[in-house]
């Protein structure tokens, strides 16, 4: 199968509400605030939703995450953890 034209790639491409940003984090975290920060500025710049969600509210997520947080999911799919870079998250919700 051939390669989509740009302009079909940008139309086939998510409306920015259309996204979510997850920070999956816990109280006391300097690293957690550091990716808030990070998070709060991309997604207000391109106006994606973004949410967190306490890894001490939540025994699965815990389990899964404890050794990482804190994490990021954009759209479900783990991104990142422990850092947070700007660039790079501003390119993964824009591409």
């Amino acid at each position: 199968m051939a390669d989509m034209s740009p302009i079909f790639r940008r139309a086939a491409a998510r409306l920015p509400e259309e996204r979510l940003v997850t920070l999956i984090r816990k109280p006391g975290c300097h690293l957690c605030d550091d990716a808030q920060a990070v998070i709060e500025k991309v997604c207000g710049d391109l106006g994606v939703p973004w949410e967190y969600k306490d890894i001490d509210q939540d025994p699965q997520l815990h389990d899964q995450y404890w050794e990482q947080i804190p994490v990021v999911l954009v759209d479900g799919e783990q991104h990142t953890f422990w850092r947070v870079n700007e660039d790079r998250l501003r390119k993964a919700l824009t591409d």
